[in-house]
């Protein structure tokens, strides 16, 4: 019989903040949907919870409730990328790897025919969380044979979790409260009203009235559950690894010639990886020795990359690190990679397209003219209104690291059509609109009138420092120009917060 796996990795998004703040373990943490007072939390950790903290809440009224709670946002791109990077750990105990669509963590594993590697699925299993633990997930691995039912013991259980025939599985889901199988908050309050928490309480509902009264989910639940709808398991498709080989002339054992021969296998295959649109996350170097036994390596960048100049001294820091028994008659390279960002994609393409050197001489003209203060860069800080959130400050070298990925932004400026410019102040404007002989006239009667006017978009709150209330439009003038103004209703005037190009 077939056999099925579902691995939880439960709260990812929380699980991949807290990664991302070692700081943060043992304290408060939530993740939300924005980093301001009106954000929603989304998921928090146990600690956040015994303060009185829930899922819904907003960001300011979780503080007051915890004045320590440490909070963060998690982008879908993050998301995706990690999503990625668990597929492709999970890929190396079955080659079948369904990542789940509605709920990030969730993954179906093929599990048939793994007791001829593992001596048992209970080993397979386990095996599975200690890899994810070592990349710092925890994570629930359940061994069933339905999707259903491996779902919601992983769900609803920890650690490994093996079913050992379809009427145990099958028991063991019944009692699975509804809370731990993704339902809305409001849904199962409605079905708690009605004494409905469990699995096999929702079974006894009849299905025909489930969809009419709450909705399409809570019927396809039913439907998964009862064994009334089945899905077969969808596995992505799984990119070939890019191999570069080749054979020596005679055996050599310096590794200075070996890392020149490794860096000019590189090139050509970081051009096949950017053409996949993706990046080199490991890259594995196996060097076949003359009548000895293979030496295997791995290069990890610090994060996924299509930087030759990189990978190849990393390459030159492993072979001086290591020693060879005897000289080296074949090389093979073998990349693992992921998706590249479109950042990355654009300065492997736009490569020594400007030189960095020219432009600090440029920099140092201009600094010798007008000071130093002249050179600066806006910088993105933490603040609620749009005039708090940037600073200036002075420009360095353009080639340092703290002043690269200039081409993301370049990408992103191109891919919009659409630039905001906003002024350091608000520029002041006339309390009251004046009408016109052509239209209302935001800025005076010297300006041009305004032609359309969309919003208003309200930025409120403050309430914290200095209470603000604005209604925020977007008005075009006639000809074409677009101001970004708002209203102050405390200090009832109408302000210039910047323009549109």
């Amino acid at each position: 019989m077939d056999r099925l796996a579902c691995v939880d990795v439960p709260s990812l998004a929380l699980q991949i903040l807290v990664r991302n703040h070692r700081d943060w373990s043992g304290r408060p943490t939530a993740v939300v949907s924005h980093d301001t007072p009106q954000g929603e939390i989304l998921q928090i950790n146990r600690i956040a919870r015994r303060s009185g903290i829930l899922p819904g809440q907003r960001y300011a009224s979780a503080l007051s409730l915890c004045p320590d709670l440490c909070a963060g946002t998690i982008s879908i791109r993050t998301i995706d990328d990690v999503t990625g990077f668990i597929k492709t750990r999970l890929g190396r105990f079955t080659p079948d790897v369904e990542a789940g669509v509605d709920e990030p963590g969730v993954f179906w594993l093929n599990a048939t025919g793994m007791g001829k590697i593992h001596s048992s699925p209970q080993k397979w299993a386990k095996a599975i969380n200690d890899s994810l633990r070592k990349s710092g997930f925890e994570s629930t691995v359940a061994v069933g044979f339905t999707r259903f039912g491996t779902y919601a013991l992983a769900r609803g259980g920890h650690g490994q979790i093996v079913s050992q025939n379809p009427k145990q599985e099958i028991a063991s889901t019944r009692m699975t409260p509804l809370s731990m199988l993704g339902l809305p908050p409001t849904i199962r309050g409605d079905l708690g009203k009605l004494g409905v928490t469990t699995v096999e309480q929702l079974l006894a509902l009849p299905a025909s009235g489930l969809m009419e009264r709450f909705g399409a989910q809570t019927h396809r639940l039913h439907e998964m559950a009862s064994g009334n709808l089945w899905t077969p398991l969808q596995p992505d498709a799984v990119a070939e690894p890019i191999v570069q080989h080749t054979q020596l002339d005679l055996p050599d054992t310096n590794s200075e010639r070996l890392g020149f021969l490794i860096k000019q296998m590189l090139n050509p295959m970081i051009r096949a990886v950017a053409a996949r649109g993706e990046a080199i996350t490991e890259l594995e170097i196996k060097l076949t020795l003359d009548h000895a036994a293979d030496v295997v390596e791995q290069i990890r960048p610090a994060a996924p990359t299509l930087d030759e100049l990189q990978i190849a001294n990393l390459v030159r820091l492993r072979l001086e690190s290591i020693t060879l028994r005897a000289g080296v008659i074949e090389v093979t390279l073998t990349a693992r990679t992921v998706e590249a960002t479109p950042g990355q994609l654009r300065l492997f393409s736009d490569h020594g397209r400007r030189d960095p050197v020219a432009a600090d001489k440029a920099f140092a003209r201009i600094r010798a003219r007008y000071g130093h203060d002249s050179v600066v860069r806006a910088m993105l800080t933490e603040g609620h209104l749009p005039e708090a959130q940037f600073r200036w400050e002075q420009l360095g070298s353009s080639s340092s690291p703290q002043n690269r990925g200039n081409g993301e932004a370049r990408a992103r400026k191109e891919a919009l059509s659409l630039v905001r410019r906003i002024y350091t102040r608000p520029v002041p404007m006339n309390a009251r609109p004046v009408a016109g002989p052509n239209g209302v006239h935001l800025r005076g009667m010297e300006h041009e009138p305004v032609s359309n006017i969309e919003g208003p978009y309200i930025v409120s709150g403050g309430w914290w420092h200095k209470e603000i209330q604005r209604e925020y439009h977007f008005a075009q003038t006639a000809s074409g120009k677009i101001l970004w103004v708002y209203y102050d209703k405390k200090r009832r005037r109408w302000f210039l917060q910047g323009e549109v190009d």
